[in-house]
């Protein structure tokens, strides 16, 4: 079950729930699981920024780790972010996960790498303390990190760790950067990884056709992103893009800056998979205001699929 090169498909970024109160729940954790493999998704991908890791303890993180490995139960792989300012603490959450039965681990750069030099030096590192057994997922999100990375340094970390099997891609905008990766490792030889995309989906169809491999964002609808893989893959182009845009409202709302996690999380509880909504703080909440527009933006979606003849 571990990832490797060849890994495809859409691995579900996983909000954590919590309860009203803020403490970590489980009972949500469960059904949030089961919610996702209901779906269709490949994998998942848990303790993400999106599934708000550094809010946190480690124990936290150890728990909520421990209930979505039961749950899942093997039936999909599942990826770990494990990024954290100390190198000690990064490995010790690795080798957790690993020992779980985790399928690999997700790294993103500390900010303040800000030359090709210190990003290169921290990647070399961060493979020591992890040991060259375990799958490494660079997460590529410079408008949370603030450390952009090249394509010639990200072929330069492809070379220099085999481990290094797969690119999370959210830079923005990024289509010519996947063309790079793409085009540079037919022309040179590289080892082709595997490259999922985050950013909500947001131009899912064009890096599909780019060449990415699939997706790994939290849109609160994951049926979607499934489906649209399928039939992108199955060579239905133009019907995948039909599907996307029918949800490109709702991806667009999601995507808001410092608002769209609130707003997932109140998609997935009115889907019935978690029982609250709560950010845990600091992070924000929907006003009155915000959740009527959500529902009508919902309903909006829902009869647009019912026309295209779409509806799940």
């Amino acid at each position: 079950m571990r990832i490797s090169e060849e890994t495809r498909g859409v691995y579900i970024i996983a909000a954590t729930p919590f309860t009203a109160d803020g403490a970590l729940d489980l009972a949500s954790t469960d059904s949030l699981m089961d919610f996702y493999l209901a779906a269709g998704v490949h994998g998942m991908t848990i303790l993400g920024i999106m599934g708000e890791a550094p809010k946190l303890t480690q124990e936290e993180s150890v728990d909520f780790l421990s209930r979505v490995m039961a749950r899942v139960d093997g039936r999909v792989p599942v990826i770990v972010g494990v990024s954290n300012p100390g190198l000690d603490n990064l490995a010790r959450l690795a080798h957790t996960a690993m020992d779980r039965g985790a399928a690999g681990v997700m790294v993103a750069p500390l900010p303040g790498l800000n030359t090709e030099a210190k990003l290169l030096s921290y990647y070399g590192q961060v493979c020591a303390v992890l040991g060259p057994d375990v799958p490494l997922v660079y997460q590529d999100y410079p408008q949370t990190t603030g450390v952009p990375v090249s394509v010639d340094s990200l072929n330069t970390l492809i070379d220099r760790h085999p481990q290094m099997v797969m690119l999370k891609h959210e830079d923005s905008p990024g289509l010519a950067k996947i063309t790079g990766l793409r085009k540079s490792a037919a022309a040179d030889g590289r080892r082709r990884i595997s490259i999922l995309v985050g950013n909500g989906g947001l131009h899912y169809p064009q890096e599909l056709a780019r060449g990415v491999d699939g997706a790994m964002t939290g849109f609160a609808c994951p049926e979607m992103l499934v489906r649209v893989y399928d039939l992108f893959t199955d060579g239905k182009v133009d019907a995948a893009e039909d599907l996307f845009d029918a949800y490109l409202p709702l991806v667009r709302h999601e995507l808001q800056p410092g608002l769209g996690l609130a707003i997932r999380k109140e998609v997935l509880k009115r889907r019935g998979a978690i029982a609250s909504s709560k950010v845990r703080a600091p992070g924000p909440s929907l006003s009155p205001e915000d959740q009527a527009e959500l529902g009508r933006l919902i309903d909006r979606v829902e009869a647009r699929l019912s026309t295209l003849g779409l509806a799940a």
